[in-house]
């Protein structure tokens, strides 16, 4: 693939609870994605740290310049040439250092400067049935409350993380603000993941006819935890162009600019919604008191 092309890579990982070692592991599979063309790599959720009950102190110490993530992201990304979206990282909101953190997806562009910020919107407080049981991440975050979108050099990128899947109108709401590729950086349970990933990451793609950029954690990490894996890229038919079980991995694809535009042409989905948020096009009676939309931010 040529420098100049719109290449992308997903990462898949399996983090432990040594921020220093999973900073490691992380730059040798960013550094392959770079060297193998990538324009722009997605890492997984809580890639830095798993298995960590601290997020509120690892986010404190990045807000007063005084951890290693955020400046690791900075100068791995203008070293590398390499537009990265950094999964999840914890950070109290932007000017506010004394409030409870939230789980933030940075991009980051190659020059090492934050381009976009997004804040999870949809938080993972749900029991399931595997060896920890129980999930509340709102014990340790605090919910985002934005849609985000930016340009890029592969496209105009979306940014979303893991459980937000399970929620279609924010993937709704990010075509609609222009995205052509959506990022979920995730670290799906096995049990939910055997269940439910795969339709998933399809369906968000299908419906918004954008790539999907499905970066994973995959593995055994403190906690217990078993992550289900199975990062994927997936195309604006739905199609899955790139997978990996378990295990890390780098994987690489490049978005055909032409291609989606006449997936949109032939089947025109967005001009055909007759539902949009809160209402029901054309029906003034149509209530729209259940809905609270997120702010959008370029």
């Amino acid at each position: 693939m040529s420098a100049d092309s719109q290449s992308f890579a997903v990462i898949q990982m399996v983090s432990q609870s040594d921020v220093l070692a999973n900073l490691g592991q992380a730059e040798q599979l960013l550094r392959q994605a770079a060297e193998g063309g990538a324009r722009l790599a997605v890492l997984p959720e809580n890639f830095a740290a798993m298995g960590r009950r601290d997020a509120g102190a690892i986010g404190l110490a990045e807000a007063q310049g005084e951890g290693p993530i955020l400046p690791w992201l900075k100068r791995t990304a203008a070293a590398l040439k390499l537009w990265i979206v950094a999964g999840t990282v914890a950070l109290p909101p932007e000017g506010r250092p004394g409030d409870k953190v939230r789980a933030c997806s940075l991009l980051i562009d190659d020059q090492g400067r934050q381009a976009a910020r997004y804040d999870k919107l949809h938080l993972f407080d749900v029991d399931v049935a595997d060896a920890r049981g129980r999930y509340r991440e709102s014990d340790d975050y605090a919910h985002g409350q934005a849609v985000v979108v930016a340009d890029t050099p592969v496209g105009r990128l979306g940014l979303s993380v893991c459980y937000d899947l399970r929620f279609p109108e924010l993937y709704t709401a990010l075509r609609e603000a222009g995205a052509e590729l959506i990022t979920a950086p995730s670290a799906f349970t096995a049990v939910t993941g055997a269940a439910h990933w795969e339709v998933l990451i399809r369906a968000r793609a299908i419906e918004t006819q954008c790539y999907l950029l499905a970066a994973a954690q995959g593995g055994i990490h403190p906690g217990p935890r078993e992550t289900w894996g199975h990062a994927a890229i997936v195309d604006p038919w739905g199609r899955i162009v790139a997978h990996q079980e378990r295990g890390e991995a780098v994987l690489q694809a490049a978005r055909d600019s032409n291609e989606q535009a006449s997936i949109r042409a032939r089947m025109p989905v967005a001009n055909h919604r007759r539902f949009a948020p809160g209402k029901l096009a054309g029906d003034e009676n149509f209530s729209q008191a259940a809905w609270r939309p997120a702010q959008i931010l370029e």
